[in-house]
């Protein structure tokens, strides 16, 4: 073999083995969560449950970490087995695409209503696997966590074949049956899980999700809606998202006291980033702006004054979120307290079952909390 041949060789081996090492040792891992919904007739109380406690869930990944470094949270939402979507598609709706723009999922669910209902587990599956911007890193955690009560066998796509295909891509399959052990395992729900190396789980979806009122709820929900100030809306988007901020607010103080609560925890968190339309949050992803972006005060602003105003809004929001974590933690302590002396058995809840699953799954992967 010739020198300059032998060097190629060397150079490309080389080079393979640094990108792979640079795949897995990537400081920013992803946890991406794809949630689906039956939205037939009789799954309203699955629709509540998650509009309840989707700030829950938030919160629970926000700490998780591999190797030292956070975790990137992306989440995505389809329906299916609603008779309003088009048959064409197998009654499947993507509603929201993987994304870190937490109010927007929030924001769909609140738009979620049922209807009617041909429920094609194995379709909506498939969709999601092929939809979706999944990462290619083995190291990222991908689950899918699908929900309905049906049996799981419906449907022109065999569920064999689309959770077989889902987990050749790394990602993980588990099924939430709203009913009975039983009634799950009949109707293939376990079968499927286990396909996918997922979790099987059972679920009461008319059960009411138990709330805590705490001493602490008043004073964050009061910060959370005064955390909102901080954010300097920019590009065409950036009112609409603003907008869109303050409208989650509203829905979550009108599910509970504890939703707004455990939404003021979240947006205190490094989980919820907003660099997509808020200047405080670009910055410190680096983005840069043109001046028709910005609002229109700034725009009349010379650059220091820009950086002053921005500085300040940063400021102002971590000494905001440091009292709505500090505040966080006491009510943590406070709720934990109530369950105990109050806690019942029997089955889940969709958060509950979905934490638990997606926790264990995590730590599998090295990821911790």
């Amino acid at each position: 073999m010739s020198r300059w041949l032998l060097a190629l060789v060397v150079l490309l081996a080389v080079s393979s083995r640094a990108a792979s090492a640079a795949e897995h040792a990537s400081p920013d891992p992803k946890i991406q969560i794809a949630i689906l919904l039956d939205t037939s007739s009789s799954m309203d109380g699955l629709i509540n449950q998650t509009r309840e406690q989707l700030w829950r869930i938030v919160n629970t990944f926000a700490t998780a970490k591999r190797e030292g470094h956070r975790a990137k949270l992306e989440l995505a939402l389809y329906e299916y087995g609603n008779d309003g979507l088009p048959a064409a598609n197998d009654y499947v709706r993507r509603v929201v695409p993987l994304t870190s723009d937490l109010d927007r999922v929030s924001e769909a669910l609140f738009t979620l209503k049922t209807n009617g209902g041909e429920e094609y587990c194995g379709a909506v599956i498939a969709h999601a696997t092929k939809e979706l911007d999944w990462s290619g890193n083995p190291r990222d955690l991908k689950l899918i966590y699908i929900a309905g009560n049906e049996p799981f066998s419906q449907g022109p796509v065999r569920f064999q074949d689309s959770v077989k295909t889902a987990i050749s891509h790394g990602i993980v399959v588990n099924t939430i049956h709203a009913g009975t052990e039983a009634e799950g395992i009949a109707g293939q729900w376990l079968a499927a899980a286990k396909l996918a190396d997922g979790n099987y789980l059972f679920i009461d979806q008319n059960r009411a999700v138990a709330r805590v009122d705490a001493p602490q709820d008043a004073e964050l929900a009061r910060l959370s809606v005064q955390l909102n100030q901080t954010y300097i809306a920019y590009g065409a988007q950036g009112r609409k998202a603003a907008e869109r901020q303050a409208a989650q607010d509203s829905n979550a103080a009108g599910v509970s006291a504890s939703s707004m609560a455990t939404r003021a925890k979240a947006k205190a968190s490094a989980a919820y980033d907003n660099s997509a339309w808020d200047l405080v949050d670009a910055k410190k992803d680096g983005k840069r702006m043109s001046d028709d972006e910005l609002p229109a005060e700034m725009q009349k602003m010379n650059p220091q004054e820009r950086e002053a105003f921005i500085a300040q809004k940063a400021k102002d929001r971590a000494d905001l979120q440091a009292r709505i974590s500090k505040l966080s933690a006491d009510r943590d302590a406070y709720v934990a307290a109530e369950q105990k002396k109050h806690a019942t058995e029997g089955a889940k809840t969709l958060d509950d079952a979905l934490l638990e699953s997606a926790r264990s799954q995590a730590t599998k992967q090295a990821y911790s909390f």
